[in-house]
């Protein structure tokens, strides 16, 4: 049985890894840093305690400087262990995406959300000569895309317009320009799980999209994208498919998060 002061020390190290986290979060999407006394009031935390967290963290390159007046912007080092977990999400994945593009025929994509635009991770090409290819690292926006709206109806309405405003640009004559239709179209999407574009990012190209957590709790999304004229029809078949996807990629990622 631990004593007073091991139990004590124990509490006292693990509430500094959870302010670490808070104050890792608060910068999460600030590409031009913040203050001291920001970060502060975003966590919740005195100025000092802060500066000797940010400290510690800086010295790991876990936090880089910002700007010569002492803001400061996540660090290469956190970037590197972001790629990391990234080739291991792919590399669980690949296999579920392997079997959804041999059952369908189609090419199946694996994304990472980053801020208002979903990167591609993974991809497994289908094997029609008519087919959709993106390439591993290319980003998309969020509101025109079938995993970019399976993402955004895991979020509240009001997250949604912080993060993207209230008009978009047209990709296509078929994209949705404002928040109002999208915010409907992203009701649709929470009831039946799976999101549709339907050449709203590129004209000939259609796509279902499914959004989930990895085991970290990042998220992440699989889509189908499909040449237009072979999607009609598909649609109803396509989306069934990437739910049981999703379902069984689910359980894969909860084993391996044990």
């Amino acid at each position: 049985m631990l004593d007073r002061p091991e139990k004590d020390g124990q509490k006292s190290l693990v509430q500094v890894i959870a302010r670490a986290a808070a104050i890792l979060r608060a910068l999460e999407e600030e590409e031009h840093g913040l203050s001291l006394g920001q970060i502060a009031g975003r966590v919740g935390l005195p100025r000092s305690t802060v500066q000797r967290i940010v400290g510690a963290l800086a010295a790991e390159r876990l936090l880089v400087a910002a700007s010569p007046n002492g803001r400061v912007r996540l660090g290469p080092a956190l970037l590197r262990l972001a790629a990391s977990v990234e080739a291991d999400v792919a590399k669980l994945a690949h296999p579920f995406l392997t079997d959804l593009s041999a059952e369908l025929g189609e090419t199946v994509d694996l994304a990472m959300v980053r801020s208002e635009h979903v990167v591609f991770i993974d991809q497994v090409v289908g094997p029609q000569r008519l087919r959709t290819v993106s390439a591993v690292g290319e980003s998309f926006p969020l509101y025109c895309t079938a995993n970019g709206k399976a993402y955004l109806a895991t979020r509240a309405p009001e997250e949604v317009e912080r993060l993207l405003g209230r008009r978009f640009p047209a990709r296509t004559p078929h994209t949705l320009t404002g928040l109002a239709p999208l915010l409907a179209e992203l009701a649709r999407v929470r009831e039946s799980g799976v999101a549709f574009d339907r050449e709203e990012h590129t004209l000939g190209i259609c796509a279902a999209g499914v959004a989930l957590s990895d085991p970290l709790g990042n998220p992440v999304a699989i889509s189908v994208p499909v040449p237009a004229q072979r999607f009609a029809g598909q649609e109803e078949r396509i989306a069934g498919r990437l739910l049981e996807t999703k379902r069984a990629l689910e359980a894969h990622f909860a084993v391996g998060a044990r």
